[in-house]
């Protein structure tokens, strides 16, 4: 199922949208008929006295609310158009659309460049901060950095409630400005403690405030390319994480690292001015309803909601903008387990491999060489990795992070292992291939596990049960190498929860499927039941509501 059936099935129904009127009903004509001749019956007989039935009364109610003005029509036309993606939005595949990717780009790029160039930034901090009678200076300092790509993912819940209530221009505009002050502000600080502020969380925080809109805006302008599009924003961004390094080594390093700052908060100052192009073509604040229902569907509860106290309507803002609605989801539950367990050791090459270069290899002087292969080829693992996905239906995409995370796995125990330089260099390479696809493939797997009106949220929950273990792999891994004095066993270790993440997520299709029958053989005996005629009386109210048997279909027509 891709996005296209994802899309239909988060409306109602693509038949019968909600501003038309329903056909002719001869059960209702009938009724019709008869009221009318019971109606003249009893104005002859009781002189005038006219005796109306709870089926007559049922049947004007439904006449009523069947009719509607041209202007109402009209209006709740526009509504529909303008509420998501369903059959009334159709995304421009193009157009101001590219400038838009490139701003998304940018975006991945200044962010994860250089937190994947940490490497460099690890070595200059050991420099400034290292005490040699201390063996958990390793530890102390990747809290620097790790701190920085947690934040990016803990705030990302909270980032998705901003992001629906404010769009996705404003809650970029102000996360890149937050990171150039984290950015600028560590350029002067002198203390380790000071830089897991200023670095760890200003920085990280406004990183995830500007990220995470710049994987939603693409839904905005794309359905058909989305994995494409993902695949070029991703795979641009690896450029960044090619060319830094190569920056920080031979051209900033050799200023100190407070201009090593300072010049890499001029990126966020850019993006800052690049994310006023996310003008979303949705309106803020819709795009949170579950598939089937219309995305204002909270609306109504919010009204009844205002005569109440203030708790109540604080309660129901929460619940509006800050949902757990995609947990109800038994795949994506399973999906962001598997995860989140993949990420624990996923951080921790990115962050110890140039100062295990520096221990194992001390005659070579290209270390920075190893951060290049991996941004090159998970630019190229983007780029391929995602035209390949649109290419495959469904949950079936599932398997490619699956490989992924397995290769990875494996990637990161080999790296000990390597004796010579030029084997490290193949490791690194195919470690960046699996990087490129399972970043390439997060988001549209997310848009098929929960449809593009809970995609903002459900990314959201995601990276943000990420943050935790990605935060505590390279703070473990630098403190198993104070403990062993090599890391041998912290790279060994790194490497088992990617590989048992890869397992889990195996089984999330099988599991997909499985709902999928439950699903069809109850709706298929549902359905036949309510063919069958069946006897009801008069004061019997309809035990089925709209949508239940027929979604998009009236009470009336669920009974045919």
């Amino acid at each position: 199922m891709g996005i296209n059936g994802l899309d239909s099935q988060a409306q109602p129904s693509d038949g019968v949208s909600q501003t038309e009127q329903p056909a002719a009903d001869p059960r209702m004509e009938q009724r019709d008929a008869l009221r009318d001749s019971d109606g003249k019956k009893d104005e002859h007989a009781a002189g005038g006295e006219t005796k109306i039935s709870k089926e007559d009364s049922d049947v004007r109610l439904i006449e009523a609310g069947c009719k509607s003005s041209p202007a109402s029509d009209s209006e709740a036309g526009v509504q529909a158009d303008d509420h998501g993606h369903g059959g009334g939005f159709a995304p421009p595949e193009g157009g101001f659309g590219w400038l838009v990717v490139f701003a998304a780009t940018w975006c991945n790029g200044s962010i994860f460049g250089i937190q994947n160039s940490f490497g460099i930034l690890h070595t200059m901090l050991v420099k400034e901060h290292t005490d040699p009678d201390d063996q958990t200076s390793q530890f102390k300092v990747a809290w620097v950095g790790a701190l920085a790509m947690g934040m990016i993912f803990f705030c990302s819940p909270v980032v998705s409630m901003f992001t629906d209530h404010f769009g996705c221009r404003k809650t970029a505009v102000g996360g890149a400005s937050l990171a150039f002050i984290g950015l600028l502000t560590t350029s002067f600080a002198n203390s380790l403690v000071l830089r897991y502020f200023t670095y760890g969380v200003l920085f990280g925080c406004g990183s995830s405030f500007a990220f995470q809109p710049s994987l939603v805006i693409l839904g905005h302008y794309f359905r058909r390319r989305l994995g494409l599009v993902n695949g070029v924003v991703t795979a641009g961004a690896s450029l960044f994480s090619m060319g830094l390094p190569v920056l920080l080594k031979k051209v900033v390093e050799p200023l100190g690292l407070s201009r090593t700052f300072q010049i890499l908060s001029l990126f966020m100052l850019v993006q800052a001015l690049l994310a006023l192009t996310f003008k979303p073509l949705l309106p803020a604040g819709r795009g949170m309803g579950p598939p089937g229902m219309s995305p204002g569907f909270g609306e109504p509860q919010t009204q009844a909601a205002q005569g109440g106290s203030k708790w109540n309507r604080a309660v129901v803002t929460v619940r509006k903008y800050f949902n757990l609605r995609v947990f109800h989801i038994v795949t994506y539950r399973v999906w962001a387990f598997g995860v989140a367990t993949a990420v624990l050791g996923y951080f921790v090459p990115y962050v110890h491999l140039i100062y295990f270069v520096k221990e194992q290899f001390k005659e070579t002087q290209k270390e920075w060489v190893l951060l290049v292969c991996i941004g090159a080829s998970s630019g190229v693992g983007r780029l391929v990795f995602g035209k390949i996905g649109d290419l495959i239906p469904g949950l079936m995409k599932i398997y490619m992070q699956v490989v992924s995370f397995v290769a990875l796995g494996l990637m990161s125990m080999m790296i000990p292992q390597c004796s010579v330089f030029e084997g490290l260099v193949a490791v690194c390479v195919f470690l960046g291939l699996c990087d490129g696809c399972f970043l390439t493939m997060m988001a549209p797997i997310a848009f098929e596990l929960v449809g593009p009106m809970q995609a903002s949220q459900a990314i959201g929950y995601l990276l943000g049960l990420m943050s935790l273990p990605m935060t505590a792999g390279p703070p473990i891994a630098g403190l198993l190498h104070g403990y062993f004095g090599n890391y041998t066993v912290a790279f060994s270790l790194a490497g088992v929860p990617p590989m048992v993440g890869g397992v889990v997520l195996f089984f999330v299709p099988l599991i997909h499927r499985r709902l999928q029958k439950c699903q069809a053989s109850q709706e298929d005996t549902s359905t036949t039941a309510h063919m069958l005629p069946a006897s009801q009386s008069a004061g019997e109210s309809k035990s089925c509501s709209n949508g239940d048997i027929l979604p998009g279909y009236t009470d009336v027509e669920t009974h045919i």
